[in-house]
């Protein structure tokens, strides 16, 4: 999608929308229990939009009995896997003809720019959920070698109530990458978005009913992520936590888990992604632009951002002069909704905080700003540029931490081997970038570099195919995407059949 509207088009559709502001269950909108409600504010403006419903823990417990009901029932569970394909294509089409909608609702509210919105988010949201609806009629069980006196099925089948706690950075995209599998397997979900960023699922909560899946399979509930998150961990009627989001609140969901059913969990933490570029690379045209991707796209908000840049010691100089040209050339920060700006606001005012507390930091450290490190003063919102460190010490904090934001360092190394290192020299392993002209090097390093993703010669996250997900404390317990996104909502079971 390469038309966009103009900025005051995109205004004037955000100032019409009708906001979803209930907590979603069982197939409609309903007020919190309690009664209380939390602001939603546009970040690039300061204006609150709404005041949503706050969910607790007895919403959490009726959004789970409802789901367990309905998965009982059997009316989306015991689906033929075809007809369940069929309606998710249906929700699928449903997004598709009110994508723009959802790109401005997405946009007003996490501050990303509409245009990534349109582009991206929304256009990958899709494909994850029409992707794993063809798995559902696809998907072969298996028969034990056994003699001719025994038959061993080997089956999967749906586990139950699956959780689906989102993170803010790409609300509907984590939707899709979760929720996708777990309900073309047959399962049902309680969906707990980001505090701050739940308005697009509520919304695709109701085209999901629309489309014709059930009431009570999909359920969303807003809230305090300390309150309605950790009601969900505990839970003795959910059978699986998905969660993507930070290795602090990661570690507490295995808590919880331990605490209550021992419910499995899945983990997508955080990351500090390394962006290492070998001495044999001639021609760096592409290296700056990838590393200029791997480093902003999101604002930085991005648990697979590349804020470690490591560069030949030889080259440092022509890197930085390209580098710095790219960023000011094809990478504006300002209003969400004008199309040209592709970097918009920071989600929140208090992660706004935390990253200029970062950048501080690393200044206190040594570092030099080559560009950037200063807010834009654009209104009452929270915009950070593009800004880049040199003379970053491995040990520093922002050579060690997770910035989530437009923030990264060039660090520049002798040789390969200290850049392999200096690479794997983290608690982390999300992802990697490598660039290199050497095939024999692009299987050698992508094969010692210890990431769940390695892109080589481009930043890349894979794609709906291919599994996603950290080694040591960026993950634990399955993968996002790819078949094996499958296997983590279902249980396995052996049907031995006697034919004596």
């Amino acid at each position: 999608m390469s038309d966009f509207l103009t900025r005051a088009e995109y205004q004037n559709i955000a100032e019409h929308l009708t906001l979803p502001t209930e907590a979603f269950i069982n197939g409609e909108f309903v007020a919190a229990r309690s009664g209380k409600r939390m602001e939603t504010v546009n970040p690039a403006t300061g204006n609150i939009i709404a005041e949503i419903a706050a969910c607790g823990v007895e919403d959490v417990d009726y959004a789970v009995q409802c789901a367990r009901a309905a998965f009982e029932r059997g009316d989306w569970s015991q689906k033929h896997p075809t007809e369940r394909k069929e309606i998710l294509h249906k929700f699928c089409e449903l997004m598709r003809a009110n994508m723009v909608e959802l790109a401005v609702l997405e946009s007003y509210d996490s501050g990303k720019p509409v245009s990534e919105c349109l582009t991206v988010d929304l256009p990958e949201t899709i494909h994850s959920f029409e992707w794993h609806a063809e798995i559902a009629d696809k998907r072969y069980d298996s028969l034990a070698p056994t003699g001719l006196d025994a038959v061993g099925l080997i089956v999967r089948e749906a586990i139950g109530v699956v959780a689906c706690v989102l993170p803010w950075n790409f609300p509907l995209m984590m939707a899709g990458w979760k929720m996708g599998p777990a309900l073309a397997e047959g399962n049902s979900v309680v969906v707990k978005p980001a505090s701050v960023t739940a308005l697009s699922t509520l919304r695709i909560a109701e085209l999901a009913s629309e489309a014709g899946i059930p009431d009570g399979v999909v359920n969303v509930l807003p809230g305090p992520g300390g309150i309605a998150g950790e009601a969900l961990g505990l839970h003795p009627d959910v059978d699986v936590v998905s969660f993507t989001g930070s290795t602090v609140v990661g570690r507490k969901f295995l808590q919880y888990s331990s605490q209550s059913n021992l419910k499995k969990i899945v983990l997508e933490l955080g990351g500090k992604s390394p962006f290492v570029v070998l001495d044999d690379v001639k021609d760096y045209s592409k290296v700056v632009e990838n590393a200029a991707a791997a480093s902003f796209w999101n604002m930085g908000q991005n648990c697979t951002g590349n804020s470690r840049l490591i560069i030949p010691r030889s080259r440092k100089d022509e890197f930085v002069e390209l580098f710095l040209q790219e960023i000011e050339q094809n990478w504006s920060t300002g209003d969400p909704f004008e199309p040209t700006h592709n970097l918009g606001s920071m989600v929140s005012k208090g992660h706004f905080e935390t990253v200029m507390s970062y950048i501080e930091q690393g200044t206190k450290e040594g570092g030099k700003i080559l560009t950037g490190g200063e807010p834009l003063a654009i209104g009452s919102g929270l915009f950070i540029p593009p800004t880049v460190f040199e003379s970053v010490v491995k040990d520093a904090t922002i050579a060690k931490e997770e910035i989530f934001g437009p923030v990264t360092a060039i660090m520049p190394v002798d040789s390969d081997e200290e850049a392999l290192a200096l690479a794997n020299d983290t608690e982390y392993g999300l992802q990697a970038t490598l660039f290199t002209d050497s095939v024999k090097k692009a299987h050698q390093y992508g094969r010692a570099l210890k990431a769940g993703t390695v892109s080589v010669n481009c930043f890349c996250e894979g794609d709906a195919t291919t599994p996603f997900g950290g080694y040591k404390m960026s993950g634990f317990g399955g993968r996002d995407n790819g078949i094996q996104a499958h296997d983590q909502y279902t249980e396995t079971k052996t049907l031995w059949i006697d034919l004596n």
